[in-house]
């Protein structure tokens, strides 16, 4: 239970709690943003929530799915981590056009989350495999 629980959360973290973040004049809406930049970041929001529909279906409805989510999750916010560590190579940045960015004690609060997420991902899909090893025993 305690995977399905952190799954959940790390679910609703990607695919919810970055669109409702994202849904403003900050990303989507922001009208300094070229079209095409806002259609890539409307079409990242769609994916990660599709993803996510389907990670929570294999996390509650797939007797093995648990460690398919945490894949599901790695890739996601593993794509966030190496997005934010390249972030120099490409003139990407998370500071917002006002010049503010959302930190917790001098992190920036999407790599705590999606780092979180990223750690409890790996801790349920070892827990995942070590379950399909044991069923196989």
């Amino acid at each position: 239970m305690l995977d399905k629980i952190l799954l959940n959360i790390s679910i609703a973290l990607y695919a919810i709690a970055v669109p409702y973040l994202e849904i403003n004049d900050t990303h989507v809406f922001n009208p300094d943003w070229v079209a095409h930049a806002r259609l890539h970041e409307v079409w990242q929001l769609i994916t990660n929530s599709s993803l996510g529909a389907i990670a929570l279906w294999l996390t509650w409805m797939s007797a093995d799915g648990r460690g398919k989510a945490s894949v599901i999750a790695l890739l996601i916010t593993g794509g966030f981590l190496a997005a934010y560590a390249l972030q120099g190579a490409y003139g990407g940045s998370m500071v917002h056009p006002d010049g503010t960015e959302k930190t917790l004690f001098g992190v920036n609060v999407g790599v705590i989350g999606f780092g979180w997420v990223f750690l409890s991902s790996i801790f349920t899909l070892v827990r995942a495999g070590r379950q399909e090893a044991t069923e196989k025993n």
